[in-house]
């Protein structure tokens, strides 16, 4: 058998994150991106993959409303703070903000020019703002309830304001008379979305009354209007250049529609887009049908559509799910039949990710089980959900894949609706269903060998065999599966299943403490795995061994053999419950998650934890391991989805590319030292990252006569960020008494040629000199000290006569020179020459005095002076020839 690389190391290389929560949301002017709210924070995300490009930090509460600038600098925002803001897009700044409402601000719109801001209040006031200034235009007080939705007349020209509220009613504000000129009142419940058509003169209004009104804003009288029967929650005009409203068009055409009439979409809480014709009040076209509606019959679920909006450049449509997904749609015309088609699907939030398995031969595409009744499925390349799987009526907890022996990709899902469901991935049709069990199904396993049958586990604490010999290629229609076993398998629920690579054997964990191994197909009893102090959450059959690796929630994870139950290996690390292992390097590794927010790499002949990976901020529940390129997919509780692949490869060619670059650096930097170029040594020993080889090139150029000068040269090749680094470097040498010279002169220079301007741009100046100044402080006072000491050596040789013998003699010197100038002037003295050699005179005599007294001293006293300057007069000797 060829030998097995083991793995080193994973890299997190993809992450789908979540940038949308509900509520408002924007789109930019030519639909390359979304501005959403996710909580308090708000996210810039591209449309094309759902990749977060920006994130922007707002307060404490959450953002209730957004708008963005029509030329998409700048963003608008607030929350339930009532704090209005705008964020330049492009440093992610908040340039200005203001309060001005009494309550949430509820909506927000910007004018075509984007000098003003409309903002519509829970006070159930109306303001518009300057936008430059921050200060306010227009005070509008009239709705009698929350305002929920206001809107600009498109046409620049007309200075008209729109605004809806809880009250039923719609009002019509005129910006150049400060008044407003109409209140429309035909709906009888919250006015959920307003539009305005094409020409201008048509006001669409939709509201939970489940009508849509129409208002010519000639004389503000409602023209029609045309009953839905659905609570709605946004309404758009289609604009006539659109290639949507060509295909109405044709389409109306070959109906025999008369006039030209406005074309509009409504959406809301059944989850079906439907086109409409003014003309006649009809609908025209509506989706047969969409996994945005949930049967169900609990009345506290709801789905739906919360938003819809046109989008920019004939783009199509985007509307947006209770459960925060983005859903673009196009209208296709199929031999005479027109069809609403979801182009792409972008989820803004996962909620907790429960698990999750690869899908595929290629392993390109992850289904993903989250809490809700669906399965989605991403394209791993965009990170895009592809399409989902709907059918459950409740929340679906586990699911397994495989790709069947006439190739076609299935999945299998097991919900709390205590059914198990086999879909076709490609066309996403429910093939069967099994049913039988009496609570939620909570682990589910395919055949891995004959891929002919299903085992499924359950709360109420059975196994059940489920076969799929009946299932044919050609089938069309849901079938129901029928079970070959049953067995009553623990006493709590059961969480986790695998089944054998040779199909001989299912392996049963559970919250009984125990792990069970059956014999396939009728799942007689062959081994109980006992030792694990809490539940187990996974278990798993090696690829080559006869063993089982098991997790728990007692923090470790254990390696049992099948042929007596015994426990051979016991990994501990985790400091929370273990939720998932897998098996990787065909079984001489595996990786493990849990509650700690963890993902382990081990090894399992050394039982060592050779890598810990912290992405993720809350439990890991699920885990997936592809079967053929190995790569690890993660996620949890913080609804983020995490793709890691195998980097040992990469890393050791990374070590060693960067080593032989080391190395080639390293013989230039010798070359630059041997040539004498400093500036270039200085250079190369920064890229290289050597403090110590750049300490000695300071050291040699500070030991040059010209010290300071070339010092000067080679700093003047520095950029800030070497200047940074330079000054962590001298940190570490200043506080070293042996290396402090050194960093005390090139901090000298450095100061020298930097102004305050530049030192203070340089990151983290702040801490750098905290460190510096006490050590420089230390190093000054001990040099005062060293000074003041060599004060007291002077003041006691000269107390022992050491150094009288230079006096006497620069005395004996200096008189022989001041009685040649006497002598040599015929000059009579001046009364200044005269006291100067009084002066001397009385010198002369207290030194004799001096000297006098010294003799009058004790022999004992004398011989023990006259050994003290003996020694001290040698070593000077010693010492001035040594020097010489």
């Amino acid at each position: 058998m060829a030998s097995v690389t083991l793995k080193k190391n994973y890299r997190c290389v993809q992450s789908l994150q979540q940038f949308y929560t509900g509520g408002p949301f924007a789109v930019s002017s030519d639909g390359s991106f979304l501005v959403c709210a996710c909580n308090e924070t708000i996210k810039i995300v591209d449309s094309s993959n759902s990749a977060i490009k920006s994130t922007i930090e707002g307060d404490s509460e959450p953002v209730t409303a957004l708008a963005l600038s029509p030329d998409d600098k700048f963003i608008f925002s607030a929350g339930h703070s009532r704090q209005i803001r705008v964020w330049d897009i492009s440093s992610l700044k908040c340039l200005r903000s203001w309060k001005g409402h009494e309550g949430p601000v509820m909506g927000m719109a910007c004018d075509a020019s984007g000098g003003l801001l409309a903002t519509a209040g829970a006070d159930r006031k109306v303001l518009v703002w300057d936008v430059d200034g921050g200060f306010c235009t227009h005070f509008f007080k009239g709705h009698k309830g929350v305002v929920t939705s206001i809107m600009f007349h498109p046409d620049p020209n007309r200075l008209i304001l729109f605004s809806g509220g809880d009250d039923a009613t719609v009002k019509v504000w005129n910006l150049a008379t400060k008044k407003c000129i109409a209140t429309l009142d035909k709906h009888f419940s919250t006015v959920t979305s307003m539009a305005v058509s094409e020409d201008g003169w048509t006001l669409l209004s939709a509201g939970r009354d489940k009508v849509v009104n129409l208002w010519d804003l000639h004389d503000y009288g409602c023209k029609v209007t045309v009953p839905t029967y659905e609570g709605l929650e946004a309404v758009c005009a289609i604009p006539s250049s659109s290639s949507l409203a060509s295909c109405l068009d044709k389409h109306q055409h070959r109906m025999k529609s008369s006039s030209p009439t406005i074309y509009f979409i409504t959406v809301g809480e059944r989850g079906i887009v439907r086109l409409w014709n003014s003309e006649g009040a009809v609908c025209i076209l509506e989706q047969k049908a969409s996994d945005v509606t949930v049967k169900s019959d609990d009345e506290d679920v709801k789905r739906g559509f919360t938003a819809a909006v046109m989008l920019p450049l004939d783009q199509g449509l985007l509307c947006v799910t209770a459960d925060q997904q983005f859903l673009f749609y196009s209208l296709t015309d199929l031999e005479g039949c027109l069809k609403i088609t979801i182009n792409k699907r972008l989820v803004g939030y996962n909620e907790e990710i429960v698990d999750m398995k690869f899908l595929g031969e290629d392993e390109q595409f992850l289904a993903v089980a989250t809490s809700v009744e669906q399965v989605r499925v991403y394209d791993l390349a965009s990170m895009s959900c592809s399409y989902v799987l709907s059918g459950h009526t409740d929340i679906v907890l586990c699911l397994d894949t495989c790709v069947s022996s006439s190739g076609r990709t299935l999945v299998v899902t097991g919900s709390k609706d205590n059914s198990v469901r086999l879909w076709e991935a490609e066309t996403t049709r429910c093939l069967a269903v099994a049913v039988g069990h009496m609570e939620a199904v909570g682990a589910v396993a395919f055949s891995k060998k004959r891929r002919n049958f299903v085992v499924s586990g359950s709360s109420d604490r059975t196994l059940k065999v489920w076969s799929l010999d009946g299932l044919s290629d050609d089938m069309e229609q849901c079938t129901n599966l029928k079970a070959k076993a049953v067995v009553a398998a623990h006493d709590k629920d059961i969480n986790s299943l695998a089944i054998a690579p040779n199909d001989s054997f299912v392996c049963s964990g559970s919250q009984d403490r125990t792990a069970c191994v059956w014999r396939l197909p009728d799942l007689a009893s062959v081994v109980v795995l006992r030792g694990h102090k809490r539940g187990i959450w996974s278990v798993e059959f090696s690829p080559v061994d006869q063993c089982v690796i098991t997790a728990s929630g007692d923090k470790t994870i254990k390696i049992w053999a099948i042929s007596d139950g015994s426990c051979l290996k016991t990994f501990e690390g985790h400091t929370s419950s273990v939720f998932r292992a897998s098996f990787l390097t065909r079984g001489t590794q595996f990786v493990s998650c849990g509650a700690d927010g963890l993902v382990k790499l081990w090894t399992v002949k050394t039982n060592e934890c050779i890598a810990t990976y912290d992405q993720h901020e809350d439990k890991v529940w699920a885990l997936a391991v592809g079967k053929k390129t190995e790569i690890l997919a993660t996620g949890g509780s913080d609804a983020v989805i995490n793709l890691w692949h195998d980097s040992t490869a990469a890393e050791k060619e990374e070590a060693f590319l960067k080593e032989e670059e080391g190395v080639l650096r390293g013989q230039e930097l010798e070359n630059a030292v041997s040539d004498a170029d400093y500036a270039k040594a200085i250079q190369l020993a920064f890229e290289l990252r050597r403090p110590h080889k750049l300490f000695e090139l300071f050291a040699e150029l500070c030991r040059k006569r010209e010290a300071d000068v070339q010092v000067d040269k080679a700093l003047h090749e520095l950029g800030k960020e070497e200047f940074r680094l330079l000054l962590e470097y001298v940190r570490e040498w200043n506080t070293k008494p042996k290396l402090c010279h050194i960093a005390q002169f090139v901090l000298f220079r450095v100061f020298n040629i930097l102004p305050p301007t530049e030192i203070l741009e340089i990151r983290g100046v702040g801490e750098l000199l905290e460190g510096l100044i006490p050590y420089c402080q230390r190093h000054f006072s001990r040099i005062d000290r060293l000074e003041r000491s060599t004060f007291l050596l002077d003041y006691t040789l000269m107390g022992m006569s050491v150094i009288e013998p230079e006096i006497k003699e620069r005395e004996a010197k200096e008189v022989p020179e001041m009685q040649a100038d006497t002598t040599g002037t015929d000059e009579e003295p001046s009364w200044a020459e005269a006291d100067d050699d009084k002066e001397q005179k009385q010198t002369i005599d207290e030194v004799k005095e001096r000297s006098s007294s010294k003799k009058r001293k004790s022999k004992k006293s004398r011989d023990v002076a006259y050994k003290k300057v003996k020694g001290v007069a040698q070593a000077k000797v010693s010492a001035i020839s040594s020097q010489a």
